[in-house]
């Protein structure tokens, strides 16, 4: 399968770098620009799946390509990526034909969980999808059914909540889940009430991975959970 083609509009090298690095080792394909008017010209040779765009831009904004982008393409999806964050700004963005928006600084995490699912909406996804069972540690995880085997024998039947966040940590196994782009994907929104939500499935999974005592799920403070096995 295919690699997500990403054209990213950044005019800071080093960040340009960090992240193209990042979604590159995240089997994504990535094409720099560093203005608009270089953004158009990539747009022009390639196709891409999706674009990941900054506003503060040297040439051409952000915004400018968005709109000059909309003109031809109404389909691939766009994420804002910047420091502005007031609320005119984003709605702009929208307006203008955004798809989502992240603010500077962010979690290289939450960015790569925010494109998934932008390209899951839009059917450019190439996300991992969930196999019928995959092994952690001594269990046998089988996401589509919801259940949960250890030594031939059913542990338990897993929630659908359970069974979303127990995938979401197989596939990012010995990496840290970020809490932040978990709960945005799961719950749709961050808010206190739904990380505690996400704190009492997290007990729950520990409680039915207990079996095994080489799989844990750490909690790493300030940024979010990481499975080991």
């Amino acid at each position: 399968m295919s690699q997500p083609r990403v054209l990213l509009l950044e005019d800071e090298p080093q960040l340009a770098r960090i992240v193209s690095e990042s979604l590159q080792s995240r089997a994504f394909e990535v094409t720099h620009a560093a203005n608009g008017l270089q953004g158009l010209d990539a747009i022009r040779q390639a196709d891409f799946d999706i674009c990941v765009v900054d506003v503060m831009l040297p040439l051409m904004d952000g915004f400018t390509f968005v709109e000059e982008l909309r003109k031809t393409d109404s389909q691939t999806p766009v994420l804002f990526l910047t420091a502005k964050s007031m609320t005119a700004d984003v709605v702009r963005g929208f307006e203008l034909g955004g798809n989502d928006y992240l603010k500077k600084p962010f979690s290289l995490e939450e960015l790569v969980l925010r494109l998934k699912e932008l390209l899951r909406r839009s059917g450019n996804t190439t996300e991992e999808r969930a196999p019928e069972t995959v092994a952690v540690g001594a269990y046998t995880f089988a996401p589509l059914k919801q259940e949960l085997w250890y030594a031939g024998e059913l542990v338990c039947k897993l929630s659908h909540r359970e069974s979303e966040l127990l995938w979401l940590l197989v596939q990012q196994k010995n990496q840290v889940l970020d809490r932040k782009a978990s709960l945005l994907k799961l719950w749709g929104d961050d808010s206190f009430f739904n990380g505690r939500s996400m704190d009492v499935y997290i007990s729950k999974l520990r409680k039915h991975l207990k079996k095994d005592p080489a799989v844990e799920i750490l909690n790493i403070r300030g940024a979010g959970y990481k499975l080991i096995f």
